[in-house]
């Protein structure tokens, strides 16, 4: 083991959607990140050690356990299709924290997809604290049956849980793509703090389309 790696013990692993599955793993000896962040975890078995992707922490930091929450890409030959195939009992090698997304003050949090995990943290932690009123998020994904965790962002976030389906059109979700009007429609003003996180295409449309509207580039948090 390498200064920086921590072996830990897959504790549980729990189906949150069709390709996403939560994983509750031990959490080593003074161990400790910030809501927002990520590590860069690996699968102890000696022939991927050194295969290695990141993932946020979608637990609180008080938590006893670590918990992560990860998308599986099955029909392409990928870190996840291996992760797919482990149980509780086995091992991941996992690293120190790191990453750019971290709450800086109320804001409008945009998510793709996957891209809501480091939010999670951030959310989970504020409503401890009772600070989450007056944060918006934007969850855009392709349907229905994509969304996490959509009962506790809700329950968390009230009216300020908007989701925004590109593949579904159904009753009580927007339809559609992230647009300017929509943007401005959640925002308020251009004082406001945006952070981002999801596939590069759509985070670069959102950052043309906040450039455009004359958002500084110092009030934008962004992870892809």
């Amino acid at each position: 083991m390498e200064e920086g790696e921590y072996f830990v013990r897959i504790l549980e692993i729990e189906s949150l959607t069709h390709d996403v599955y939560r994983f509750h793993v031990e959490k080593p000896g003074g161990y400790s990140f910030i809501p927002g962040q990520a590590t860069d975890v690996s699968i102890n078995k000696a022939e991927l050690r050194k295969l290695t992707r990141p993932f946020s922490f979608t637990s609180l930091n008080s938590d006893p356990f670590l918990e992560f929450s990860i998308k599986f890409y099955l029909y392409r030959k990928r870190f996840t299709n291996e992760l797919s195939k482990l149980n509780p009992g086995d091992e991941l090698i996992i690293r120190d924290p790191f990453g750019a997304i971290k709450y800086n003050g109320k804001g409008v949090f945009i998510a793709g997809g996957a891209g809501i995990t480091p939010f999670i943290s951030i959310f989970r932690d504020l409503t401890t604290r009772n600070e989450i009123e007056g944060n918006v998020l934007l969850f855009a994904n392709k349907t229905k049956t994509d969304i996490i965790l959509e009962k506790e962002l809700k329950t968390m976030l009230g009216n300020n849980f908007i989701n925004i389906l590109s593949e579904e059109n159904t009753e009580g979700y927007l339809y559609g793509f992230i647009t300017e009007d929509l943007l401005k429609s959640v925002s308020g003003d251009l004082n406001t703090k945006f952070y981002l996180c999801g596939p590069p295409p759509m985070m670069q449309s959102v950052l043309k389309i906040l450039a455009g509207m004359g958002v500084l580039k110092e009030t934008i948090t962004i992870e892809m």
